[in-house]
């Protein structure tokens, strides 16, 4: 009996030995996969990386996640956009039925995407494009899409954002409404004819500028001592800023209107004689208003007179009248379709504003300041 209890008790020793030292084996191995030394260190040196390295995902996300739609107002300039954002334009149906009504089938799917229309309301279909940016809005919202930007470079009805007669309409102000009632989160526009037209909407308005575009062109391709020019009263800030960056001098021509698109009489306000005088402008219609200014400023002296305007509509006359004039050119930005008539108008150049445009739909997405693309880069 004795010998029975001695065996069992060294089997009981025998078997807490083995209990504790397993028990030291997992607090061990617990203790090890708690604090993980290794692992951490990974993790804080991947805190530490470079943040540009995030970059192409980025990009990549930005090619997932956002749609680029064009009607037919302008499908160059879309073209031209989707490029440098390196994104396919995305695919969608815009025509007429055989009654005339806008048609517009997207064919792909924009479920959660963010989606950027490029539709200027411009000539020679201002109503058409209106319709088909308004038709496209309302057929994404209904697809799911996450947000709607609509890329309005050249800003149909603008002019008309005042009540200057009796029983005059402000079309400027419906078209805003429209806008926001088909559904669009935010717009993005260039050089409206009048800032306040930001205020006719209660969505966010970011209105890009031309100017350093223009002064970049002015600095590389027009010599000489210069004298900026503006030729209204209401286009006397934006000659300033201009004038204020290439150090040149400012004058102003006062005219007077009988009716709109005719102007009855023209006064300088400033010297331009022996100096290359560039006319600054938002809007080049007619044209009636440049020819007339390049004649008053060559006979008061000018050495040459140069034209340099955002958006060139060219309607009517406008052709002809430049190729008569003194204009030696006329400068304008591709906002509004216009390759017919430049074919026609060897005075006409070209700058392109793709690239700021696709800059600030880039920026838009990821949520970040396009003040810097107004900032002139030398």
């Amino acid at each position: 009996s004795s010998g029975i209890n001695a065996e069992y008790g060294a089997n009981t020793t025998h078997k807490q030995e083995r209990l504790i030292n397993r028990g030291q084996q997992q607090d061990s191995l617990t203790s090890s996969q708690t604090h993980k030394p290794p692992q951490r260190e990974r993790t804080a040196l991947t805190s530490q990386l470079p943040t540009t390295q995030s970059d192409p995902q980025k990009e990549k996300e930005m090619s997932e996640r956002v749609k680029i739609l064009a009607g037919n107002a302008h499908p160059e300039l879309a073209q031209e956009i989707a490029k440098y954002l390196g994104v396919a334009l995305g695919k969608a149906d815009v025509g007429k039925f055989s009654n005339g009504e806008t048609s517009v089938m997207i064919s792909e799917s924009i479920r959660d995407m963010d989606v950027f229309i490029i539709q200027p309301t411009c000539n020679p279909n201002v109503n058409d494009n209106l319709m088909e940016l308004l038709v496209m809005a309302d057929a994404i919202k209904r697809a799911s899409a996450k947000r709607i930007t609509a890329v309005i470079p050249c800003f149909g009805y603008a002019r008309q954002d005042k009540k200057d007669k009796s029983r005059a309409p402000i079309t400027g102000k419906l078209v805003a409404n429209l806008i926001e009632t088909a559904g669009i989160d935010r717009v993005i526009t260039m050089d409206l004819h009048a800032s306040q037209i930001q205020g006719f909407f209660n969505i966010p308005v970011d209105n890009l500028y031309a100017e350093p575009l223009i002064v970049k062109y002015i600095r590389k391709s027009i010599p000489g001592e210069k004298v900026i020019v503006s030729p209204d009263a209401g286009g006397v800030k934006r000659a300033k800023l201009i004038s204020d960056k290439l150090g040149a001098e400012l004058a102003i021509i006062h005219k007077e209107r009988r009716k709109a698109g005719e102007v009855s009489e023209m006064i300088l306000v400033g010297d331009v004689r022996d100096k290359v005088a560039l006319l600054v402008d938002d809007m080049a219609d007619t044209c009636g208003t440049l020819a007339t200014a390049a004649e008053l400023l060559i006979s008061k002296g000018a050495s040459g007179v140069y034209a340099l305007v955002t958006h060139g509509v060219l309607s009517g006359p406008a052709i002809d009248r430049i190729n008569n004039s003194g204009l030696a050119e006329l400068v304008i930005t591709n906002s509004i379709p216009h390759a017919e008539k430049a074919d026609k108008c060897p005075k006409l150049k070209t700058i392109s504003i793709s690239h700021m445009l696709a800059e600030a739909i880039r920026r838009t997405h990821h949520g970040e300041s396009i003040s810097s693309l107004f900032t002139d880069h030398k």
